[in-house]
């Protein structure tokens, strides 16, 4: 499984599925398996417990999109 993170600022916050809206310093994290399947996980950077970005199963056609669908991700949650 192949894991990507980045740190990023959220001002104007991202939803979780667990706890609604967190903002500030972030980091998020997508891992994507051999079949595509994407997971997303966010958390504060540093902190230890991890939440989940709201949706249904996240899957690529391609596994090799996986760096661009992280950086995407990224840059839209940072605008937000």
């Amino acid at each position: 499984m192949e894991k990507k993170s980045t740190v990023f600022t959220a001002t104007h916050g991202v939803m979780t599925t667990e706890v609604g809206v967190i903002s500030g310093e972030l980091e998020l994290v997508t891992a994507c398996d051999e079949d595509g399947i994407l997971t997303l996980s966010i958390t504060y950077k540093g902190a230890a417990e991890w939440y989940t970005l709201p949706g249904e199963e996240y899957r690529l056609h391609d596994v090799r999109d996986h760096e661009v669908v992280h950086e995407m991700l990224v840059r839209v949650l940072e605008r937000t």
